[in-house]
């Protein structure tokens, strides 16, 4: 099977200006993987670049055996600031129904296989019961939870997540990973998240891109989450503790 993300000597630019490069590695099917890195360092470009939305600026990369193209339904997309950016008065159905509908949404009736495939997105999240509120009135996991159905409502292959724990409780933050674990194990789905914190997220990921002095690196989460890697990424101390029964966490 074809790997869901190959990257060969891949460079990423903001208009004249190259972000990282050097990026040289593939990601199995399946795989759930963070993508961190410092402020600035080309964490949601490269996001972009697998949607077709920039260019490649040097090398190849395939998404699914693929070049990145616009409108790919094989890819699920949650921007940041998902919320801010939707009308407040437009209700979850019908942000979900964006997702399989695109412009069509808003026009005639939906057909019977749309609202079959809005519904079990909805179902996927546990958001049934919020199908009829408005986004503005949700709280801040449920109104993820409802980005998050959007996104699945084509069915993709790789689900592509840009800070989805930010601004989130604690309680809220586990929720959302239990769910994205739960989507990996039902739906076969590949995830990527772009994070600043790993430690929410440690008990489902399986590898980790990180974007080092300018290149762009992927790693096994057990190789990543590394005191002295961590230290050089974030300049700034960083401890990795294992506790008694084998977790993993971070402290700076």
């Amino acid at each position: 099977m074809t790997d869901a993300l190959t990257l060969s000597d891949v460079s990423a630019a903001r208009g004249p200006n190259r972000i990282w490069s050097e990026g040289s590695f593939s990601i199995a099917h399946g795989s759930i993987v963070a993508v961190i890195g410092p402020n600035g360092s080309g964490k949601t470009t490269l996001l972009e670049m697998m949607l077709g939305l920039i260019p490649v600026a040097s090398g190849h990369l395939r998404v699914l055996g693929e070049e990145p193209r616009r409108g790919n339904d094989r890819i699920g997309y949650v921007p940041q600031n998902y919320a801010a950016e939707t009308g407040e008065g437009i209700r979850c159905r019908d942000l979900v129904s964006l997702g399989r509908t695109g412009t069509r949404w808003g026009f005639g009736r939906r057909s019977r296989d749309d609202r079959a495939r809005v519904d079990a997105a909805l179902a996927a999240v546990s958001a049934q019961g919020v199908a009829r509120r408005r986004l503005s009135q949700l709280s801040g996991g449920q109104q993820q939870r409802v980005a998050i159905a959007q996104a699945l409502v084509g069915d993709p292959e790789v689900l592509l997540l840009d800070e989805p724990l930010a601004n989130l409780d604690v309680r809220n933050q586990h929720e959302i990973v239990t769910l994205l674990g739960q989507l990996r194990e039902q739906r076969e789905v590949t995830i990527l998240i772009v994070v600043h914190d790993l430690n929410p997220l440690l008990s489902i990921l399986t590898g980790a891109i990180y974007l080092l002095d300018g290149h762009a690196h992927y790693g096994a989460i057990g190789d990543v989450v590394d005191s002295d890697l961590l230290t050089h990424l974030y300049d700034a101390p960083i401890k990795v503790v294992r506790t008694a029964q084998g977790d993993l966490f971070t402290r700076g």
